[in-house]
């Protein structure tokens, strides 16, 4: 399915579930600026990067999260993956957004050494995090959510480790979050 197609879809389910227009153009205007950033981006798979924005957002529509959760979803790979500003995004969409990008970006960032200093560390970031604003962990859940979905184009060793952490932390905490859905679906990609 192509981006546009992604994004159509995502903004039937915003229609549906009655979604204001002013949030709805506010997740479009989001959508067409991460697209216009990730132009000339590819993903491993070749696939245009905003393929994986669109992605995100769509699992996470699926959960019915707020507006800035949407918009937050479409960008939050900005950061770190163009050379937009955290100022350009706060005058664009607001500090709250900037707040769920900036915060999806630091867990991104994470590195251990071992499995159980990567399992430690990570659940107390993200329960930080939970505690400053929980759609933080959504976002990053549908993030490795799609991810896993398309881990069979990395080398077999990335997938392992990529594997093998998810069903450490990622799955467990969508448990804890009470997502049994996300739960299951990341344990059978893993």
């Amino acid at each position: 399915m192509s981006d546009l197609e992604t994004f159509k879809s995502i903004k039937e389910i915003l229609i549906a579930q009655k979604h204001s227009p002013e949030d709805i153009a506010q997740v479009e205007k989001a959508y067409k600026f991460a697209k216009k950033l990730h132009d000339g981006q590819f993903r491993v798979s070749g696939e245009p990067y905003i393929i994986h924005p669109c992605e995100v957002a769509k699992i996470l529509v699926g959960l019915e999260v707020d507006t800035n959760t949407l918009i937050a979803a479409f960008l939050h790979d900005v950061l770190e993956d163009t050379d937009i500003t955290p100022s350009k995004v706060k005058e664009m969409f607001g500090e709250d957004v900037l707040a769920l990008v900036q915060g999806v970006t630091k867990l991104g960032k994470l590195q251990f050494k071992s499995k159980e200093e990567r399992q430690a560390e990570n659940f107390r970031r993200m329960f930080i995090a939970m505690a400053n604003d929980v759609r933080i962990i959504f976002l990053k859940l549908a993030d490795r959510l799609h991810n896993m979905r398309t881990l069979n184009f990395m080398s077999a060793q990335k997938q392992q480790k990529i594997a093998q952490e998810t069903l450490d932390i990622f799955a467990p905490l969508a448990n804890r979050l009470g997502v049994g859905k996300i739960k299951a679906e990341l344990e059978d990609l893993s």
